[in-house]
């Protein structure tokens, strides 16, 4: 969804029963890093807002976010999370590079959520130009890493009301 119109930190309260148990990793690429680690701190935030402990966030870095799906993968079986938030951030250049990595990645964390049956938000960023980017890092349009814990606690809060 396009965020022309839309600010990704605007949501929904989250009513989990009990957030506190929540294991969540957050995996955070290294490039880009003015963005992408204040993507991470929006996550951050948001998980503690709602009560996730944070004895239970565990965040990595990697070098871009090519390595996000693997890192994503290892946090998960390493940590035994319950959700995986990926993020990163891909501007677009000169050449269609950006295209390649963003598709990879983002077929990549959906495959690892459908394998394992666990939420893993695609947190990647893909904007035109460095402002764009700004603007989705908590700027005029929010925060998306905001937008991807929010997301991960309503999954989980999905799969609890569905066991009952």
């Amino acid at each position: 969804m396009s965020a022309k119109n839309k600010n990704l930190s605007e949501h929904k309260p989250v009513v989990a029963a009990d957030t506190s148990k929540f294991r969540i990793a957050i995996v955070v690429s290294e490039y880009n890093d003015k963005i992408t680690f204040a993507l991470r701190d929006g996550a951050l935030e948001t998980l503690k807002k709602y009560g996730v402990k944070e004895k239970n966030i565990f965040v990595e870095l990697v070098p871009g976010a090519y390595e996000l799906p693997l890192a994503a993968k290892w946090l998960y079986e390493k940590k035994k999370a319950d959700a995986v938030i990926a993020l990163g951030c891909v501007i677009k250049g000169d050449t269609d590079h950006d295209i390649y990595i963003n598709n990879a990645v983002s077929q990549a964390l959906m495959n690892l959520g459908l394998q394992t049956k666990v939420p893993f938000a695609f947190g990647v960023i893909t904007p035109n130009n460095m402002q764009q980017a700004k603007d989705r890092a908590g700027g005029k349009h929010g925060n998306k890493g905001v937008e991807c814990a929010v997301a991960v606690l309503k999954m989980l809060e999905l799969k609890e009301k569905l066991k009952k």
